[in-house]
């Protein structure tokens, strides 16, 4: 199908819409060579009019008004930056309705909305691409439906937050503990002014949702991740992890395991000879596993105005192609499956734990005793030295355990009174 122009529509002005809008611009001369058509940028959306002009060459192509854009007929793409739930939802919906392609970053409407927004686009014979929703400029979502369909994929996990990877390589590598992290994250723009969504795990949990779901080719909801964040690791955890050869990141993982999906996102003892365990300050990586390919690393910036923007651009460069080639909705939903999700409590993992514990003759053998009772194999105990008079500080490492009954052996310990405080636990990655 012969076009020389297609006109997009931005939905947004931010970091993201501006950073779409310079790339699209410095391009200009590349796209008939690469794509055999113009890609134009016909229509903005903004909230303030007066604002967003000193951003664009032309005011003109501005406006506050959606309709302008979804009744244009000569809008072909859509490209949904505003971010949340509504109303970029319902603009999504009545652009694939109206027989527009979509381009969208909007992590939090996937992981919750994929399905809908999916239907919608086959229903009409459009394209939605989401690439940039998940590790900013890493390729990612295009690999995983594509050049590794090939596989069955076993397990698709890694770094995919970039403030709380800042946080942590500042712990660790100064020393800092986690609210002196956060306050320089903040004063260096990684962290925004609300960063509950970053350090308590959640934008990790929607990215895994949508990981899982392309990987698995099984829809996963944001609702079926189970979620920590990082707000409870200290100094002397991360220097404890270093003791034994470890580093803590924040990791999002989905396994395919023959019981069914796990996915979840929480700090974890990583070896420091894994590939995860150098990706350090904002970086992503995202690591998979597949029957075919064995492992392969995605790495590099996951998040900022044009790391973003080169996700964004790419998939609106694809959709020309498809425009050109008449093949559009070429590739939609991938998720054919019914693969149940597993509760984090039956999850296997291991498990590093800091206690303080009286410090007397017998108590170490009580613990290991409350351990076997629920099945759970100590790898390794180390008596620190004396916190204060009469107790001690105990680091424990298991084997590969059920967390629900690693979870029981914890309360029951808690409730012993030779156990003062239970200070830490968290996963290790890994057999």
């Amino acid at each position: 199908m012969e076009k020389k122009v297609i006109r997009a529509a931005l939905l947004g002005l931010g970091t993201v819409g501006t950073g779409v809008y310079k790339v699209i611009k410095n391009q200009k001369e590349e796209m008939i060579p690469k794509l055999g058509s113009e890609i134009e940028i016909s229509k903005i959306l903004v909230r303030n009019l007066e604002k967003a002009a000193a951003k664009v060459d032309d005011p003109k192509i501005l406006t506050n008004n959606w309709d302008d854009i979804v009744n244009d007929p000569e809008i072909d793409v859509v490209i949904e930056l505003i971010g949340g739930i509504e109303p970029a939802k319902t603009y999504i919906l009545s652009a694939l309705n109206a027989g527009k392609h979509v381009v969208s970053a909007n992590k939090d409407l996937i992981a919750v909305h994929g399905k809908e927004l999916l239907d919608a686009a086959e229903a009409h014979h459009v394209d939605f691409l989401f690439e940039a929703a998940v590790a900013g400029g890493i390729p990612i979502i295009r690999p995983l439906k594509e050049c590794l369909a090939g596989n069955h994929m076993a397990e698709v996990m890694g770094i995919v937050n970039g403030t709380t990877n800042f946080i942590l390589t500042k712990m660790t590598q100064e020393g800092m503990e986690f609210k002196d992290a956060l306050a320089l994250a903040t004063e260096l723009g990684y962290a925004e002014a609300d960063p509950t969504a970053d350090i308590e795990g959640l934008d990790a949990g929607r990215k895994v949702a949508i990981l899982a779901s392309v990987a698995f080719n099984s829809r996963v909801v944001f609702d079926d991740v189970y979620i920590e964040g990082i707000t409870k690791i200290t100094a002397k955890d991360i220097k404890y992890a270093k003791e034994m050869g470890c580093d803590i990141k924040l990791l999002g993982v989905a396994k395919n395991t023959e019981e069914g999906i796990e996915a979840y996102v929480c700090p974890m003892l990583i070896p420091s000879n894994h590939p995860l365990a150098t990706v350090n300050d904002s970086y992503n990586a995202v690591f998979v596993n597949g029957d075919a390919v064995e492992n392969a690393m995605f790495y590099g910036r996951g998040a900022g105005e044009l790391p973003t923007a080169s996700a964004v651009v790419g998939d609106v460069f694809e959709i020309a192609r498809n425009i050109k080639a008449d093949c559009c909705g070429r590739i939609g939903c991938t998720c054919y499956k019914e693969i149940p999700v597993k509760k984090m409590a039956d999850t296997h993992n291991r498990y590093f734990m800091r206690l303080i514990v009286e410090d007397r003759c017998g108590v170490l053998a009580e613990m290991t005793a409350v351990f076997a009772k629920y099945g759970v194999s100590v790898a390794q105990i180390i008596q620190k030295a004396a916190r204060a008079e009469e107790s001690a500080e105990v680091v424990v490492i298991t084997a590969q355990v059920r967390e629900g009954d690693f979870r029981t052996a914890m309360e029951e310990l808690s409730g012993r009174s030779s156990v003062r405080k239970i200070s830490s636990m968290l996963r290790v990655y890994g057999e």
